[in-house]
């Protein structure tokens, strides 16, 4: 994973001593996460705030358009159809942090995990905002109504004090009826899934 945030780092943005992330990540892709966020921030907060836009817009672009999200998640094209093409994907306008960041993934064989990477970025920069990020993990994509009632009901929660809810919709088509919530250190599954696998563990302590 070292080598992962050497990479990023080594491309002239920053060097891990000189500025600190709000938090640990441990995972592969949080470690690639947090090496772009040591390479924003060593630039300026400025660029940090610019560079979280771009990812985020981009995100929303491998979501959106079928053709850049089978880019992203095809194995047999070769190292420099890969960077062909993500010169052409990548907004010009966009910061340099983000193609070298995606150019990383890509020579190291795992542009595949970009939008896991953007996800654990995104929980990095809620922690430099002070913000707490509440994922809702649903099988089909919710209407800002049922958001607001999960804003509203986390709110006067012990771990939200003092804090601004960010509260970010993810779809998962295998979450079967109800939610699964996670914020902070928990995790809340509400989904009609864990009903039935906790009922068949009980059928199964019964036999």
């Amino acid at each position: 994973m070292a080598s992962a945030m050497r990479s990023v780092l080594s491309r002239g943005y920053a060097t891990a001593t000189s500025v600190k992330a709000p938090i640990q990540l441990n995972s592969l892709t949080g470690t690639y996460a947090t090496s772009t966020y040591l390479a924003a921030l060593k630039k300026s907060p400025k660029d940090l705030e610019s560079l979280a836009k771009d990812i985020e817009s981009f995100d929303k672009k491998i979501r959106d358009d079928a053709k850049v999200s089978a880019f992203i998640q095809n194995p047999t094209l070769s190292a420099s159809e890969r960077t062909k093409a993500l010169s052409s994907i990548v907004p010009s306008g966009s910061s340099p942090i983000l193609l070298n960041l995606l150019t990383v993934l890509s020579e190291n064989g795992r542009l595949s995990s970009a939008p896991k990477v953007f996800q654990d970025f995104g929980s990095l920069i809620s922690a430099y905002r002070g913000e707490l990020e509440v994922t809702v993990t649903s099988a089909e994509p919710l209407d800002n109504k049922a958001l607001n009632r999960i804003d509203k009901a986390l709110k006067d929660t012990e771990i939200a004090k003092g804090k601004t809810l960010k509260v970010v919709n993810r779809v998962n088509p295998s979450v079967i009826g109800g939610l699964l919530v996670d914020f902070g250190d928990k995790s809340i599954d509400l989904s009609a899934s864990s009903k039935v696998n906790r009922f068949n563990a009980a059928l199964t302590q019964g036999v």
